[in-house]
């Protein structure tokens, strides 16, 4: 096969996970990104490394990504050559996020470049060099992508997603009671559906 698909898991998944995508991209090899990467400095180096050795062979390359999958994939692969992507729930603005934590967590700026790293109680560290980095190296995605969004995403609002995707030109699919993470039997025939009308 020519046509490989490059899936890359969020927070918590594996690899393996691409296994579910070989019934919707017959027609091409499906391989799951098995990455270390916790931050996008990390991801910038080792993805593109993966990405060359996995997907160096193939005339063309579609990308499917999961959440902060999706951030890792734009802060590392926006040089690459790549078809076209899915991204599934993506975290596009890292920034806004990492502040409408710290407001969660009750967390000043201040205090947090004086402290560094501080740890929270829904399990997510705020870094102070993370807050730095992605403010320092902004998102540049030019490759034709569209976008699945639960409207009940917890991490990323609407009027976040919508920003993104009129910025980058991507197509935008929301699923009414969809969730960050898409993982029920509707959810998921959804999330099928959705992929198998784009690629016709």
């Amino acid at each position: 096969m020519n046509h490989a698909v490059l899936y890359i898991h969020g927070q918590g998944g594996n690899a393996e996970e691409a296994k579910h995508y070989e019934k919707l991209f017959r027609m091409c090899d499906v391989i799951g990104l098995d990455y270390n990467s916790e931050t996008p400095w990390e991801a910038r180096d080792e993805f593109s490394k993966l990405f060359d050795e996995l997907c160096g062979k193939y005339e063309s390359v579609t990308l499917v990504a999961n959440s902060i999958g999706a951030f890792f994939a734009m802060n590392a692969l926006a040089d690459k050559h790549i078809k076209e992507a899915f991204f599934i729930s993506p975290i596009v603005n890292m920034q806004k996020l990492i502040e409408d934590m710290m407001t969660w967590a009750n967390v000043s700026e201040d205090y947090l470049r004086e402290k560094g790293e501080i740890a929270t109680s829904f399990g997510q560290s705020l870094s102070w060099e993370y807050l730095c980095y992605v403010r320092n190296n902004p998102i540049s995605w030019e490759v034709p992508t569209h976008v699945l969004y639960g409207d009940k995403d917890n991490l990323t609002s609407l009027a976040t997603i919508t920003e993104f995707t009129e910025k980058t030109g991507a197509t935008l699919t929301v699923m009414e009671n969809g969730e960050h993470w898409f993982h029920t039997e509707e959810q998921m025939n959804f999330l099928d559906k959705w992929i198998e009308e784009k690629i016709i």
